[in-house]
């Protein structure tokens, strides 16, 4: 072995969805303003209703001046596509869901949404819904969610655990 060169060390094991983030969310950050992030947390942002027929498409930052003597951060609007008549319910409920998006990013990244009436992606729409556990899958499930309060979580840890327990295909 040559005196410069440093052992093999091999690296810890990633997933492939961590190497695709690590590539997409700098050229998403860069074009969009988004994250992959934002796009796989969707569903539960957007609620049921929303959820199939509309998806972010970009964060449009305002620039920053030099004359700008607060310098501070300003936040953004966000582009959501939406389908048909939904986009006029949305439209209705927008309050709501500038709250629940910057309860995901943690501060007040958006200020306003601008709706896009457009087609949306059909792999969202045609997403298999998981078919209810049955038998003991159902009530192992039963007894982990002895004692949560809230039904929104409540509602949530189901679904993740359906997911979860049911069988491979």
């Amino acid at each position: 072995m040559a005196r410069d060169a440093k052992p093999f060390r091999p690296r810890r094991e990633m997933q492939i969805a961590e190497l695709a983030n690590g590539i997409i969310d700098p050229v998403l950050a860069r074009r969009a303003g988004i994250s992959t992030a934002l796009l796989g947390s969707w569903d539960e942002i957007a609620g049921e209703q929303f959820a199939d027929c509309s998806r972010p498409e970009k964060i449009a930052w305002p620039r920053r001046d030099a004359s700008d003597e607060a310098g501070g951060y300003r936040p953004g609007v966000l582009t959501i596509a939406c389908e048909g008549a939904q986009a006029l319910f949305l439209t209705h409920a927008q309050g709501e869901l500038i709250a629940r998006i910057n309860a995901f990013f943690g501060f007040p990244a958006v200020h306003q949404i601008r709706i896009v009436q457009k087609p949306v992606s059909q792999t969202a729409k045609h997403r298999p819904r998981p078919q209810p556990l049955k038998g003991e899958a159902a009530r192992r499930l039963d007894g982990m969610m002895e004692g949560i309060e809230g039904d929104a979580l409540k509602k949530a840890v189901a679904r993740l655990g359906t997911a979860v327990l049911q069988k491979k295909r």
